[in-house]
């Protein structure tokens, strides 16, 4: 494990000597900050309403913002789920890829550092630069629980907050393990990003894809798509089945880059 810790270390001084991690983190944070200015002041507005014409007089589905949690941080939420997918595979696109277009790959082939070790503290590397640039967006919940009020007493329901971000983290963490997957398997650094954005993507929206289908192809269909996960957990609602669904995913697919390491190991 000594191994692999040293080489996550080595991975993330790469990455923060480079302009990508930065540059990824700014872009995540511009957009992020865009939209939430957005929605504040669309969810001030929703409030001057309601206090014109009462909450009884809205439409049902004007009661999202009857507080912050509900009229701002979710929705901020689910723009955040297209910025990981894009942000995760940019950020470790190069894990194995750009040692293979610098010839480097053939030289951590004939260390003694174990495929396992390898492939674990490449993916730690890459995690970890992808928390530091998700983390980032918890800055918008800390400004409104500094700074906002409700009649409760308390600006943001945090159980649901956190839910929301351990979310994210959830995505990130898959994002990063399935563009491990396709790096290992190119020199190209854009390919694997970009396939492991489509690939995610196309994962996100299995469920809508699947709702004119019939069962029992649209209950399992639903239940590998990472969007209702997702979603229940966006709501506060913390589900063991998703956690069982990102925690195997990840496995298999660290599993499957371990076994094509060791495999070009003794070719």
């Amino acid at each position: 494990m000594r191994n692999a810790l040293a080489i996550a270390k080595k991975e993330l001084s790469i990455y923060f000597t480079t302009p990508l991690a930065y540059g990824v983190t700014t872009g995540m944070v511009l957009v992020s900050a865009f939209f939430f200015m957005g929605l504040l002041q669309t969810f001030v507005q929703m409030q001057e309403i309601a206090r014109a014409y009462t909450w009884a007089r809205m439409p049902p589905d004007y009661a999202m913002y009857k507080n912050l949690t509900d009229g701002v941080i979710i929705p901020l939420w689910g723009i955040a789920i297209i910025l990981t997918v894009l942000a995760a595979p940019l950020l470790s696109m190069g894990l194995f890829a750009k040692e293979k277009r610098e010839r480097t790959f053939e030289l951590l082939m004939t260390t003694p550092i174990r495929p396992w070790e390898l492939v674990a503290g490449k993916y730690l590397g890459g995690l970890g630069v992808t928390a530091v640039t998700l983390g980032s967006t918890i800055l918008f919940p800390v400004i409104l629980g500094a700074f906002g009020s409700s009649e409760s007493g308390q600006a943001l329901e945090w159980q649901t907050v956190a839910l929301g971000f351990a979310g994210l983290m959830l995505l990130g963490a898959l994002s990063v393990a399935v563009t491990m997957l396709v790096s290992s398997f190119t020199q190209t650094e854009l390919l694997a990003a970009f396939i492991g954005i489509v690939a995610m993507l196309v994962w996100l929206l299995l469920r809508g894809a699947a709702q004119s289908s019939e069962d029992p192809l649209r209950s399992i269909v639903g239940y590998v798509s990472l969007d209702g996960h997702l979603q229940s957990m966006m709501r506060g609602v913390l589900e063991l089945k998703g956690l069982v669904l990102f925690a195997s995913s990840i496995a298999f697919l660290l599993f499957l880059t371990h076994r094509k390491i060791e495999s070009e190991r003794w070719a």
